[in-house]
């Protein structure tokens, strides 16, 4: 079953106690634990498919394109969840740079041989902010099915990541 960050770390609550001087600080804190937290997912992920990177990547998309991700965003993906207040941001402080370091750092988790992972993470944040707005509908669970369906691997990327 696919999961989520916080499967891994329920006892962890609140780890994180800010110490910042403006407000903007506490912004630019809060969105670089958030992509720190998410590197950490992504390395948890990899160890437990014993470093078999198609595997780790295609359990991530998985459970990234759930009902339940879509349903708890809360405990979602800081690319999502930031994505709005992001493009509505100058982009001259710390906040964005490290969201952009962060989609960049996911991109490259996603990265297969033959593609650079930056339209694996579109699809997979438009399928999910979709399915988040038609979540009423039956065209949510819809959206959820076809990007999956459209990032399942093929044969040929299973004999790859075995003899790879």
């Amino acid at each position: 079953m696919p999961r989520l960050w916080h499967d891994l770390h329920p006892d962890r609550g609140v780890t994180w106690q800010p110490a910042c001087a403006s407000k903007e600080a506490l912004i630019d804190e809060a969105v670089t634990h958030a992509f720190g937290e998410l590197a950490e997912f992504h390395a948890t992920t990899l160890e437990e498919h014993e470093g078999r990177r198609v595997e780790a990547q295609q359990a991530l998309i998985d459970g990234y394109l759930s009902v339940r991700h879509r349903d708890n965003p809360a405990s979602g993906c800081p690319v999502a969840a930031l994505a709005t207040d992001m493009a509505r941001d100058s982009g001259d402080h710390g906040a964005h740079r490290a969201y952009a370091e962060g989609v960049q750092d996911f991109t490259q988790w996603l990265a297969t041989d033959d593609e650079d992972g930056i339209a694996r993470l579109c699809t997979m944040l438009g399928a999910l902010l979709l399915a988040r707005a038609t979540k009423n509908s039956p065209l949510s669970g819809q959206v959820l099915s076809a990007a999956r369906a459209a990032l399942s691997p093929t044969p040929q990327d299973h004999v790859s990541d075995i003899h790879g």
